[in-house]
């Protein structure tokens, strides 16, 4: 039994990239059982066992540049990772460095350019892709054609949002409004992989692979948030050999 998703993508042979899941780890009860997220109020010392499980499982070339999310639109070199990285993607130019978001039904994306010469990770929440993550994560990597691979995410039946959401990236864009489905009482379905692919397009990014994932409703896979309340998050990892 493998703990972790391959992207099923074209990039060269020399990207790697991985999203764990939720099993094959050392963590109790809500946190069952591969969380490597210190943010939780998960026991620290599983937390780090679990970080050292992924680091040995998925073959590693070195720690996971792991951030300090906080919903933004920041993005940071992981090439910093003597230092705490505070923000909501990463990249890099170097080989061996392994960038990293955690997510918990929140868009995971993994970039690189068809030579393999940048990668880089976004976290991706409805608020930072209403805000720029997505341009600003791809205004980092080299003007040529990019791939793109959208990791396990809350699905489309499953993200209702208010009325404030709806009208926030339909006045960003009208594109937006067929990402969203009305429900009763000024409720919406809101299809985060639609989002995304929007706003990738419109960076002029066509290459885009995955986003056939729901957190949600794959209990035995994912965590989420939305469902779980307090729960661990799955890391989505890309390196270059």
């Amino acid at each position: 039994m493998t703990h972790w998703i391959i992207p099923d993508w074209p990039a060269p042979r020399h990207i790697r990239a991985a999203t764990t899941l939720r099993t094959g780890g050392f963590s109790r009860a809500k946190f069952n059982s591969l969380n490597p997220a210190d943010h939780v109020q998960d026991n620290l010392e599983d937390v780090l066992k679990n970080r050292q499980q992924i680091k040995q499982m998925l073959a590693l070339p070195s720690e996971p540049v792991w951030l300090q999310q906080t919903h933004s639109v920041d993005v940071m070199c992981a090439d910093q990772y003597n230092q705490v990285l505070v923000a909501d993607a990463s990249y890099t130019h170097k080989k061996n460095i392994v960038c990293t978001v955690l997510t918990a039904d929140c868009l995971p994306l993994l970039l690189c350019d068809a030579r393999g010469t940048t990668v880089a990770a976004i976290h991706g929440g409805w608020r930072g892709l209403l805000n720029g993550i997505v341009e600003n994560a791809v205004a980092k990597m080299p003007d040529t054609e990019l791939l793109v691979w959208l990791g396990p995410a809350i699905g489309p039946q499953c993200f209702e949002v208010g009325q404030d959401v709806y009208a926030a990236f339909v006045n960003k864009s009208g594109q937006f409004a067929g990402a969203f489905t009305p429900q009763s009482g000024d409720k919406y379905l809101a299809d985060i992989y639609q989002i995304a692919r929007i706003l990738l397009n419109n960076a002029g990014v066509q290459k885009i692979y995955g986003g056939q994932f729901c957190t949600v409703s794959e209990i035995e896979r994912f965590f989420s948030y939305r469902r779980d309340g307090q729960t661990g998050r799955m890391a989505t990892l890309i390196w270059m050999e």
